[in-house]
C-alpha cells in the first residue's frame, strides 16, 4: 500500500492506494483519479525562466503547454536551459515545439515590452 497526499485541490487529502487500484481517503474523485495516475504514469508541469537576450539581467518565465513524465524532467530541464528569446514577449508565445518528442511546447509566461 502507498500513501499520497492530494495535490488536485486544497484540501489535501491523504489517500492510500493498494496493488489493486483501490484508493481510500479521497473526498472527491478527482482524488482517485490523482491517486491512479501518480502510481501508473506520474506527470508534472515543468515551470522555468529564460534569458532574454535584447534587455540586460532579464529572464522572461516559461512552463510546458501540458504536464510531461516525471521521468524526462531533468533532461527537458537541461534543454530548456539552452533556450533565449528577445523582447518584447507575449505570454502564450511558443519557444519550442515538441521538445525531446515530448508533444508539448515551452510557452511564455510574461509579457516584457
Amino acid at each position: 500500500m502507498k500513501r499520497l497526499t492530494c495535490i488536485v485541490c486544497p484540501r489535501g487529502c491523504r489517500l492510500c492506494i493498494d496493488d489493486n487500484k483501490n484508493v481510500s481517503g479521497n473526498s472527491c474523485i478527482r482524488g482517485e483519479k490523482y491517486a491512479i495516475e501518480e502510481i501508473t504514469y506520474p506527470t508534472r508541469m515543468l515551470t522555468s525562466s529564460i534569458r532574454v537576450l535584447n534587455r540586460e539581467n532579464t529572464l522572461v518565465s516559461v512552463k510546458t503547454s501540458a504536464p510531461v513524465p516525471k521521468k524526462s524532467l531533468f533532461d527537458l530541464m537541461d534543454f530548456i536551459n539552452t533556450l533565449f528569446t528577445n523582447a518584447p514577449t507575449k505570454i502564450g508565445d511558443v519557444v519550442a515545439h515538441n521538445p525531446l518528442g515530448l508533444s508539448v511546447d515551452i510557452v511564455i509566461t510574461k509579457n516584457i515590452d
